[in-house]
């Protein structure tokens, strides 16, 4: 490991550049640092994936499926939990520290060259993302992987992780989400993440509005590129709640699979294990080869996607979920619904200040209406997190009644309270949801003893 550098070092070094939500439109950084590292997004074959909610999760789905075919994965994918590691994967595993330190190490003078040109010509140095995304790469090409599973950080056209020709292009369901960057349609939103379609390419989509899907079509078709939908060429036939997850069975691309044991919850997540079967079919065979049954539930029985409807405590069930826009909160609401017996639920939400946090608090009322009336608004450390007392004010215009509103700008405080509220009177049978941003769930995690 270099003794000039560490995790933490590094990690200090990211941080102070400019952040994630100021991500810079712009590729000509990213192309002149793999110019001088040697084009190592080049030396493997790489599934690339966009979409509003759901990458994550598919990421790791389809990660979980090119291993159980022994092939040798890296994983790039965003924002961390836990340890800024996690963002890069090698075979299902955060890197090693000293592999994430060393590469570091061996990139840096020519961050520093890409840094100094920028300055040159007036314009800010490479960001958080951008940086953190020419590591991804680097490690990749250094392990070497057999195949790189990259997810966007925003959009596409201009996402650093776009220096990547993607041989599968996976669109995950589009929705309403920083619609101050990418535009205030879906259609819009679409015309961005399209531009990961790349030619020649196989494009594997999500449902999508009629609008983002007619977008998705026109870029494959401009580009060469074969494309399937789901809910035309492949869809989830049935699911079942089990202990545990769900029994899905999936119409593929080339085969049908029934009966997978999928060990997460809600519709949401069967739709995109769909879409991660589909990409497997695309990236092994084309499109037009079976899958081994067997292989593929090997895949998914090994699927975790932390921090989605996982269950940090019991007695009383807590739940985190890293939704952060109303339609991950819609999916995630209908999913407790679903596969969680509560008598009652005590919600603490916590929300960035870019996202729309009346709608979300609407979804919220909406969904759980029956069982959810009681809610503690919070905020997580980030310095873009909405004060709680501002979030109070919106939950009275989505509805919640001023007796059921508490306000704890500590989350520990916020844990305690619903804590205590969801045993109030004895109840054996109440639980908590802890939501609305990621970096909420990361600390909720932290404090619960979460595992990775």
């Amino acid at each position: 490991m270099s003794d000039e550098f560490s995790v933490e070092s590094v990690y200090a070094d990211l941080l102070g550049r400019a952040p994630e939500n100021k991500m810079e439109p712009r590729m000509a950084p990213l192309w002149r640092a793999m110019e001088l590292l040697g084009e190592p997004q080049k030396a493997y074959p790489v599934v690339h994936l966009t979409g509003t909610n759901g990458k994550t999760s598919t990421a790791r789905m389809i990660e979980a499926g090119l291993r159980a075919h022994n092939l040798r994965t890296g994983r790039l994918t965003s924002p961390h939990l836990n340890s800024v590691t996690e963002r890069i994967s090698i075979d299902g595993e955060p890197v090693s520290d000293e592999t994430f330190v060393r590469i570091w190490d061996e990139i840096h003078p020519y961050l520093l060259i890409v840094d100094g040109e920028l300055a040159a010509a007036g314009e800010p140095r490479l960001t958080y993302f951008e940086a953190l995304t020419v590591l991804g790469f680097a490690i990749f090409a250094d392990e070497p992987v057999d195949v790189a599973v990259v997810e966007v950080g925003l959009g596409g056209i201009t996402d650093a992780t776009n220096v990547a020709d993607g041989a599968v292009a996976v669109v995950t369901p589009i929705s309403l989400d920083h619609t101050d960057l990418l535009g205030e349609t879906t259609e819009e939103i679409a015309r961005e993440k399209a531009g990961i379609i790349k030619p020649g390419a196989f494009l594997v989509s999500a449902a999508q509005p009629a609008d983002a899907a007619q977008v998705l079509l026109e870029q494959a078709r401009e580009v060469g590129a074969q494309f399937r939908f789901e809910g035309v060429e492949f869809g989830v036939e049935d699911r079942k709640v089990a202990v545990g997850g769900q029994i899905i069975s999936v119409q593929g691309l080339a085969g049908r699979y029934p009966d997978l044991l999928l060990p997460l919850h809600g519709a949401h997540q069967a739709e995109n294990a769909a879409v991660a079967i589909a990409a497997l079919e695309a990236f092994l065979g084309g499109g037009e080869k079976e899958l081994g049954l067997e292989l593929l539930q090997e895949a998914f029985e090994q699927v975790s996607s932390p921090g989605r409807l996982e269950v940090v405590r019991t007695a009383p069930t807590v739940i985190v979920d890293a939704a952060h826009n109303p339609a991950g909160i819609k999916a995630a609401a209908e999913a407790i619904e679903e596969a969680f017996s509560l008598s009652k639920l005590v919600l603490v939400l916590g929300v960035l200040r870019e996202k729309d946090a009346l709608e979300m608090l609407n979804q919220l009322r909406s969904s759980l209406a029956e069982n959810a009336e009681e809610i503690c608004l919070t905020q997580s450390t980030s310095p873009r997190a909405i004060p709680a007392g501002e979030l109070a004010e919106l939950a009275l215009d989505a509805g919640f009644e001023a007796e059921n509103i508490h306000i704890a700008e500590k989350l520990d405080d916020a844990l305690e309270w619903a804590v205590e509220r969801a045993e109030a009177n004895n109840d054996l049978a109440g639980g908590v949801l802890v939501t609305g941003s990621i970096t909420l769930v990361a600390e909720a995690r932290m404090l619960l003893g979460g595992g990775r």
